[in-house]
């Protein structure tokens, strides 16, 4: 999909009238559960970099109009800190919202946004950095109740066609290759949201990882092919020393 195609997504109106509604009704919509996985032919390192630079959202990533990381963690382990608080203006289906989401970064591997009610799974001991924010409740919004945005990179180990993997005693080495896998767990504050957004709700995780595709080509070089391509639902820092 060129970058053409994904700006076009991108929504550009508003229903001010519909938010309004929302705040006044006791209705609730199901909640949803969306993934996209891709192998690309790049470091996990390198993808990780593009994906905690939350700053440059706005840029590649369609549905997000805005980025701006407004606070930061504690020093890790190898003394780096990591986006902790963002500010998000986000739309789709006519439907568009700014407000603050809780980031926790488990270094090299993970990158989750919370919002609403959303909490989150991650094991403390991993985003010990993120200590003073990981029990802060995520900012409340009008358009989600909760909003659970997980991006995680492992490297992929080459497997030959008789599907075995290949080890290093092998001929031939593994090639640097990467699992990037989005996983977006949601539930609308509203049923009319999730009527407004029903066209392109599904499909939200495909185009995001596409877009991400995209970046990865662009900064790291190379066609960025790619050896799997699976969605499915259910009803400019990085790193600051």
């Amino acid at each position: 999909m060129s970058k053409a195609i994904l700006r076009t997504l991108r929504p550009q109106t508003t229903f001010p009238s519909i938010r309004s509604q929302a705040s006044r009704s006791f209705l609730t919509s199901p909640a949803q559960s969306l993934s996209a996985t891709r192998i690309l032919p790049y470091k996990s390192s390198s993808l990780y970099t593009i994906i905690a630079d939350v700053d440059s959202y706005s840029s590649f990533l369609p549905y997000c109009q805005e980025s701006k990381v407004t606070k930061w963690s504690a020093p890790d382990k190898n003394g780096k800190r990591w986006p902790s608080e963002a500010d998000l203006k986000v739309g789709w289906g006519g439907i568009q919202e700014t407000f603050t989401s809780r980031l926790l970064c488990v270094p090299g591997s993970v990158v989750e946004a919370l919002g609403g009610e959303a909490t989150t799974t991650l094991a403390k001991e991993d985003v010990e950095h993120h200590s003073e924010t990981i029990n802060n409740p995520a900012g409340a919004n009008s358009i989600f109740q909760s909003i659970n945005t997980r991006w995680t990179v492992k490297p992929f180990q080459y497997k030959s066609h008789i599907g075995r993997p290949q080890t290093d005693k092998t001929e031939y080495p593994a090639k640097d290759q990467t699992e990037v896998h989005l996983s977006i767990d949601f539930q609308f504050g509203n049923p009319v949201y999730a009527a407004l957004s029903k066209a392109v709700a599904s499909q939200v995780a495909g185009i995001m990882i596409e877009a991400f595709e995209v970046r990865a080509r662009e900064l790291l070089g190379g066609l960025g092919a790619r050896e799997s391509d699976h969605v499915s639902s259910t009803p400019k820092q990085v790193g600051h020393v």
